[in-house]
């Protein structure tokens, strides 16, 4: 017969698991230890609004975080509803016995999880991790119940007794360990609690308990000394500081706020309120572009602020915060599984008292719900763009050099924010203004059909720029990082459509015909020229009759070859050693120049070889940085040129 049991676990073995590997930071357990006294505070009020605690007037709920710096010792005190033997016997003395839950079980018909944060009773054992020995001291708020004192030195035995605590409430404290003394420190306990504990919903107070108080100054007295003059007696018109002067306000502060922003409705916030929210928390005084509210009961509970930084750095540096909280109670930053990866440039907060977390609260689980919830923040960023871009254009078109690294890096990340988002990319063209790119295609049907020219450099594509100007021809700017790749998304969404940086292979629009013949022999002859000139024999020449005459030389690039370059420098080979370096640059030499003609005219011409290696550094200036060499020989020919002239 088939023998049937239940599983036993074995707490000398489980609990050195549960100290060392339940939680992958140690410093999580000031989150622990807080949150079960705000979750004792919260038990307590529930009780009281369903008539079965009666509360004190002008009770001050609160958690008392105390450290002792001398004595090694960090407590946690709370005035909530404090444990009778029997719970301390069941709640801590039992490994993963939630308090919370089984709270939750006995009054479910009467109230609601809102704010109760516990979930998986391991919460408590966190102590351990930092702690030598860990003390309870507990009153629970029933009628006639006793103190309760907990010892227990970290191993699995344990001593339970009667206690002297005379407040209703419990205080746990923590004899940390010599690895751990650094959490007894003042500055460091305090850091722990703003990382973890800034927005929980009981108001949380830090104590020193060895600082020592702050010495009072003696105000001297002040006496009229107008009135002495006049011979009044000593103390008739003594006069001392202003009784009405306001006395410096010393009650203690709380180190958090129970009320954070996100938990008022949007119609509720003021301007002022979201930049003051955004510099506190993220301490950024550079003021937000804009914000996106979230505020979504069903069907799961979300709330919460993202902010749009102003970026002043190109895209690669930059570096987004968005903290997530389950119940105002901080669980980690970044997590990607709840926010789209490209959102991650993004700051802000979001409070989700519906993800499902794992035991540690520090990670995830139930992929389907949490991508439920990461499709909800997609919508709303979308729709809030594109809403910005229909009914506050000017604004968008504002904020767009900031914001459309976002948009570009979403657009080629996630199908559906691309969908969204397709008619609300703009660029900036020659002129300044912001065009859609079907705006800029048929404004340029007839000059270069289905074809994109760009400007990534505007100070090193100058010339290029100008002569689009003199065509009337535009092109539009892609100056970020990230603009490479989204050109070769935009083109593989739009098929017919190709993108040719301004420097690219120059269209008929700039120049006159000529004939074959006319071409290949002044090529010949040119390009012979050139190479013994510049000793470069690979020199890739084309000879072209420009409109503007005003140009004597410049760089083409192939867009293929130059894009294949640019990507193999991502891996960080550098030019000569992708292979396309030069390879992929033209020459273009203009007929209708007076100094190309010189050249045709005068082969074998004093000056011909310096005129040569001038005219080629000089295109190359106009579409790339010289090296250092290169340079210095161009600073040297050049002045040997105006040395020439004077002669």
């Amino acid at each position: 017969m088939a023998k049937q049991g239940s599983l036993s676990i074995n707490s000398e073995n489980i609990f050195p698991i549960i100290k060392k590997w339940l939680y992958s930071d140690h410093d999580i357990f000031v989150r622990e230890l807080v949150s079960n006294g705000c979750d004792a505070v919260t038990k307590l009020k529930k009780l009281s609004v369903m008539g079965e605690f009666e509360e004190p007037e002008n009770t001050n709920y609160r958690v008392d975080v105390v450290v002792s710096p001398e004595d090694k010792t960090i407590k946690f005190i709370d005035n909530g509803i404090g444990m009778t033997e029997g719970e301390v016997d069941e709640y801590i003395n039992q490994i993963a016995f939630s308090g919370a839950e089984a709270f939750l079980a006995q009054y479910k018909d009467k109230t609601n999880e809102d704010q109760i944060i516990g979930h998986f009773g391991l919460g408590f054992y966190s102590a351990f991790m930092v702690a030598d020995k860990v003390t309870i001291d507990t009153l629970s708020f029933k009628e006639d119940a006793a103190p309760v004192h907990w010892e227990c030195d970290g191993g699995t035995e344990f001593t339970m007794e009667a206690g002297d605590r005379t407040e209703r409430g419990t205080e746990i404290t923590l004899y940390l360990n010599e690895d751990s003394f650094e959490f007894s420190n003042e500055y460091r306990c305090r850091e722990v609690l703003e990382k973890y504990c800034s927005f929980m919903p009981v108001e949380i107070y830090f104590t020193n308990e060895d600082a020592e108080e702050p010495e009072k100054e003696e105000i001297p007295e002040v006496v009229d000394v107008d009135a002495k003059e006049e011979g009044a007696e000593d103390g008739d018109h003594e006069v001392t500081l202003d009784e009405e002067e306001e006395e410096e306000d010393n009650t203690p502060k709380p180190i958090n706020t129970i009320h954070p922003l996100w938990t008022k409705h949007p119609n509720e916030c003021t301007e002022e309120e979201y930049r003051t929210f955004y510099r506190d928390t993220f301490h950024d005084y550079k003021e937000p572009l804009f914000w996106i509210h979230l505020n979504m009961d069903y069907p799961f509970n979300l709330k919460g602020i993202l902010y749009f930084p102003k970026i002043n750095t190109q895209y690669d540096t930059i570096e987004g915060t968005i903290k997530l909280y389950n119940n105002q109670v901080f669980i980690a930053d970044n997590i990607k599984e709840v926010i789209p990866e490209y959102l991650l440039l993004l700051k802000g907060c979001i409070d989700c008292p519906d993800l499902p977390l794992n035991v540690s609260r520090s990670a995830l689980q139930n992929d389907g719900f949490v991508k439920k919830i990461s499709n909800y923040i997609t919508k709303k960023v979308a729709e809030k763009l594109s809403g910005m871009c229909k009914t506050d254009r000017e604004n968008y078109e504002k904020y767009w050099d900031d914001i459309s690294p976002f948009i570009k890096f979403g657009c080629i990340r996630d199908t559906k924010f691309n969908d969204k988002m397709t008619d609300y990319i703009i660029f900036k063209n020659m002129e300044g203004k912001y065009i859609t790119l079907p705006e800029y295609l048929e404004a340029g049907k007839e000059s270069y059909e289905n074809q994109v020219f760009y400007i990534t450099d505007d100070v090193a594509q100058s010339q290029y720029i100008n002569m689009f100007k003199e065509q009337n021809m535009d092109a539009v700017y892609l100056t970020h990082n990230i603009d490479s790749t989204f050109i070769t998304h935009l083109e593989q969404r739009n098929q017919d459509v190709h993108f040719l940086r301004i420097d690219s292979d120059l269209t008929d629009n700039f120049k006159e015909e000529l004939s074959e013949e006319e071409v290949k022999e002044t090529t010949d002859k040119l390009a012979a020229v050139f190479k013994k000139a510049t000793g470069k024999e690979n020199l890739i020449l084309k000879v072209e009759k420009l409109k503007n005459a005003d140009v004597a030389s410049m760089i083409t690039v192939s867009e293929q070859t130059r894009r294949m370059a640019e990507m193999m420098e991502m891996y960080g080979m550098s030019r000569s050693e992708t292979g396309f370096g030069e390879q992929g640059e033209t020459l273009v030499l203009n007929m209708n120049n007076e100094l190309v003609q010189y050249l045709l005219e005068h082969e074998e011409g004093e000056h011909v070889d310096i005129i040569c290696q001038q005219l080629y550094d000089l295109a190359q200036l106009a579409n790339h940085p010289l090296k250092p060499e290169e340079m210095t020989a161009f600073v040297s020919r050049s002045n040997k040129i105006l040395s020439i002239l004077t002669k």
